[in-house]
């Protein structure tokens, strides 16, 4: 019997989060809608800078994980924080969602990672992320009996950036693949595909990596094109399976010579963006692992991503299974 249906890898932040002015982000050379890496300084600084704000554990793969097993599935979780107060937020909060986790807590130096997010009005996220305690997770946190219980192994590239991290994902691609359990990935950030083009067409191309996530700039930079359906002519090529996301444009399906179009979910009020391609992958990957075709992933997927961009805040607010189950998805 399989334990897990996915367990997701990542960099284990908590989010703080905040409202702010276009002109804010413009005053404090912040780049808008990415994912900025700072050190500890400017960490500091920034933080003195915000407005209220709200604080949660976070980061993409762990965000993925929430909204499995707020969809009902099995979901468990590796990432490094410190032993200090942010890292007893970041643990607290997952396995109150019902994440498994158990990855050991390091020293209180480097501190817990942080991700400074700036919420804009026209509701576009931009992260400036601290990873601390992130980079020490290394070969020696992986649960190798956690990897082959579960039927999908996903991570971040957001990880690609702490080298021993790297380690551990191709550890844990191995014994999934040994196990005969499936490998994914998102692209994460254009900024991310720009640093490990190379890195990351190898991973799919040796099948390191069986799933590939990424929403269409990042397809783009990917491929260093501006045509799109070349783009995905050339994922469908370099990987099994790939599902591409399109902000209000839905989403596209990937697999050889099939391309399966999902609409996006209507919302009522775009509120926050944070979240929404960890939302979509979460979405998919609970309909993947339950046996479900790919228009019902991608469409779960979705909705998944529709319901988190109308709240604060990357993790569910309500129980998605039960909003899943009214709107007739499962």
């Amino acid at each position: 019997m399989l334990k897990f249906d996915v367990l997701t890898v990542g960099n284990a932040i908590v989010d703080i989060i905040s409202r702010c002015e276009d002109s804010f982000l413009e005053d404090n050379a912040i780049t808008k809608a990415a994912m900025n890496l700072i050190d500890a300084e400017r960490a500091e600084k920034l933080y003195s800078l915000m407005g209220p704000a709200i604080e949660a554990s976070g980061g993409s793969a762990g965000n993925t994980a929430a909204g499995i097993a707020s969809l009902g599935g099995k979901a468990a979780y590796f990432g490094k924080v410190a032993n200090d107060q942010l890292g007893k937020i970041f643990e607290h909060d997952i396995r109150a969602q019902g994440v498994h986790y158990q990855t050991k807590a390091g020293g209180n130096n480097p501190p817990t990672a942080r991700s400074m997010i700036f919420v804009t009005p026209d509701g576009e996220r931009s992260m400036n992320t601290y990873l601390g305690a992130c980079v020490e997770l290394g070969p020696e946190d992986v649960e190798a009996d956690v990897v082959a219980a579960s039927k999908v192994t996903y991570f971040e590239g957001y990880l690609w950036d702490p080298p021993r991290a790297k380690q551990a994902i191709r550890e844990c691609a191995r014994i999934a693949h040994e196990n005969g359990r499936e490998v994914s990935m998102t692209l994460s950030d254009s900024f991310c595909v720009g640093r490990y083009r190379d890195e990351f067409l190898e991973l799919m191309q040796s099948g390191t990596i069986d799933i590939v996530f990424a929403n269409k700039s990042e397809v783009l930079a990917l491929y260093e094109t501006e045509d799109f359906e070349q783009a995905l002519d050339n994922i469908a090529r370099d990987s099994k399976l790939a599902a591409v996301t399109m902000s209000e444009e839905g989403a596209v399906i990937v697999k050889g010579e099939e391309r399966i179009r999902v609409e996006a979910t209507e919302i009522r009020e775009l509120v926050d963006t944070t979240g929404a391609g960890d939302l979509f992958a979460a979405g998919f990957l609970f309909g993947y692992t339950q046996g479900r075709s790919l228009f019902d992933c991608g469409r779960l997927g979705c909705f998944a991503a529709g319901l988190v961009i109308q709240q604060i805040g990357p993790r569910p607010n309500l129980s998605l299974e039960k909003a899943a189950r009214e709107a007739g998805l499962i």
